[in-house]
């Protein structure tokens, strides 16, 4: 293995603190390798301590909330609640190794959480706030939790979810939850039941009696799981360690995406990028990270810019699917004094047009923002790669190539999979749920290697040391959509789940206004009438928000007579792709000829 790989990571484990050195970088074993063998360290030490014994006045969090609230913590006072908060859960039983689950939006006391856990070593998992009583069920039916984190209601595009009675709907049907801490936000009237507790009760003890230093744990003890797109409805998370997280996020952060100041990651905090990015990024370095609760276009669409104002925010990251918003609601660029601060943009969770990329750099930034663009994964812990880092010469380097079926590097130009030959820190510890066993072929398909399954080509820009790399989709069933893995396969049993429907497909479409998203067509049940397609459309779609979340609901959908058997799964895909790209949100009719007309002229026929 490459001496200055491993000089890399040595360096980047270094700069943060453990209390108890590790012996041997990396071991390669089976299937993810070991890392940092016998280091021990915590993460509130690292996040929030070793700061705040340094410089506990500086701001760590500026947080807003969607109707307008604000609140700031320095280092020092973080401390404090991360250590009350620690000692609550501890007097509730919560130690090493239990679970939690925290049902809750973007809020300060969220972060607390993430980080009072990992002070304890428990393992944390962030549920989505949307979720019906159904499907959090499931989740919680999957994480099996020891105590449950929720909220009375959360703020959403200006009313109000009741996250609350929602998680009591969905407690009804597991079990294993021994308490429920319940977070005031929006003062809604809520059922109380044993085993329920108000957080500013349960955190407003007079005295803590956390101890001042928090225990280390082992260097790939588990510090959170977080939920992957399911694989032909097998439902599989990623469980990632401690010093894994810690280390990924530190070097990413000040290498890859900020050199320092204000930082605001502008994403949902379940979306894993937004945890490790947003939180233990700009957090281990000390920086002051922004942090927002809702959406970007209450009480109206100059919202990001108000926010960049009112902090000073230098380095920005969020989703292309975000930028996109942002230019569609934009009559005219903000005034440059609200983004004078402003001298960094990242994207995250899929690619960027040029197009998006010249307006940020040309519009917001008039020729002088920085503008970059990752690509990394659950598995991986975030983002691995970055077209523009801060740094490059202290990164690692993950050693990405493109290859064909057998493992031979394709020319450029050429599309194959992309792989990653040298071991990467932040590579998952473990994988769990049923769907584990089919996620886990990224690491046999390729001896040596981890297969990331995204289909990738390297065009070449006269730099043989920095080729650009284009991105084509994926070889299996999952996209990106907002950052967030949708499974095709997910979505397709939703719509079959519906009593009106006979037979369903899912395909991934490209929009120039929305970026990647979903379409379907659907075979309708005999008998049921097609008087009314807006309607019936609208239920279909709704009823798969309903179960999967708003990013699953596909964006355009149409009515077929027939699915034929001429044509392969795939292939079906690719000419429902072809004949929906245009399509709007209003429903429309087509017929398996018209498929099949499609099919014939697709370039890869069969595939």
């Amino acid at each position: 293995m490459a001496e200055d790989w491993a000089h890399r990571w040595t360096r980047a484990a270094e700069e943060l603190v453990w209390d108890t050195p590790w012996s041997r970088l990396y071991t390669p074993e089976e299937p993810y390798g070991r890392w940092f063998t016998g280091g021990r360290l915590n993460i509130a030490t690292n996040c929030v301590d070793r700061h705040a014994e340094r410089e506990g006045d500086r701001p760590a969090l500026l947080w807003e909330g969607e109707p307008g609230d604000r609140r700031a913590f320095t280092y020092a006072e973080l401390r404090g609640a991360v250590r009350t908060a620690a000692a609550m859960l501890r007097g509730l039983g919560v130690g090493a190794g239990d679970r939690v689950a925290l049902h809750l939006g973007w809020l300060p006391e969220t972060v607390v959480a993430m980080l009072a856990c990992g002070r304890l070593g428990a393992v944390h998992t962030i549920l989505p706030t949307p979720l019906p009583a159904e499907a959090l069920a499931e989740r919680l039916d999957d994480f099996q939790p020891k105590l449950l984190l929720t909220q009375d209601g959360a703020w959403r595009h200006g009313t109000i979810l009741p996250l609350k009675a929602r998680a009591d709907e969905a407690l009804s049907a597991v079990g294993g939850v021994e308490q429920t801490i319940v977070i005031r936000r929006t003062g809604v009237d809520v059922s109380w039941y044993a085993g329920d507790r108000w957080w500013h009760e349960a955190t407003g003890v007079e005295t803590c009696t956390e101890p001042e230093r928090p225990e280390a744990r082992a260097a790939e003890h588990p510090l959170l799981a977080t939920p992957m797109a399911n694989r032909r409805g097998r439902p599989v998370s990623a469980v990632h360690g401690t010093a894994n997280v810690l280390v990924t996020a530190s070097t990413i952060h000040r290498y890859g995406m900020s050199p320092g100041g204000v930082f605001w990651c502008a994403g949902d905090i379940t979306w894993l990028g937004a945890q490790v990015h947003g939180v233990y990024g700009p957090l281990s370095r000390g920086d002051t990270a922004v942090m927002f609760e809702g959406t970007l276009d209450v009480p109206n669409r100059d919202r990001t810019w108000d926010i960049v104002e009112r902090y000073g925010v230098q380095t920005m990251v969020t989703s292309p699917s975000v930028v996109r918003r942002l230019r569609g609601w934009a009559r005219r660029a903000p005034d440059q004094c609200r983004v004078s601060t402003l001298r960094r943009i990242v994207t995250l969770g899929e690619p960027i047009e040029p197009d998006l990329t010249r307006w940020l750099r040309d519009q917001i930034g008039t020729g002088g923002l920085d503008i970059a663009d990752g690509w990394g994964q659950v598995e991986l812990n975030g983002v691995v790669r970055l077209d523009r880092p801060v740094d490059a010469t202290r990164i690692p380097e993950p050693g990405l190539a493109i290859v064909d079926e057998n493992g031979a590097t394709v020319a450029s130009g050429e599309r194959g999979e992309l792989v990653l030959t040298n071991p990467w820190a932040g590579m998952l510890r473990g994988l769990e749920g049923v769907g584990a066993e089919d996620a886990a072929r990224h690491w046999r398909r390729y001896p040596g290697s981890y297969a990331t399954g995204d289909v990738a080509s390297y065009r070449d820009t006269g730099d043989p040391h920095r080729p650009e790399l284009i991105f084509h989709g994926r070889l299996d069933q999952v996209i990106s959509v907002s950052g967030q893995l949708v499974s095709l396969t997910e979505v397709r049993e939703a719509l079959l789940a519906h009593p009106f429907v006979a037979d369903a497909e899912v395909c991934e479409r490209s929009d120039p206004r929305l970026g990647r998203s979903l379409a379907a067509a659907v075979v309708l049940a005999t008998g049921v009438s097609t008087d009314n397609t807006t309607t019936l459309a609208r239920d279909l779609l709704d009823a798969v928000r309903e179960v999967l979340g708003g990013l699953a609901r596909p964006r355009a959908l149409c009515f077929v007579d027939r699915f034929g058997p001429e044509l392969s799964a795939e292939a079906r895909r690719r000419a429902l792709a072809v004949l929906l790209a245009g399509a709007g949100e209003e429903p429309c009719t087509l017929t398996w000829d018209q498929l099949l007309a499609a099919a014939r002229e697709d370039p890869v026929p069969g595939r």
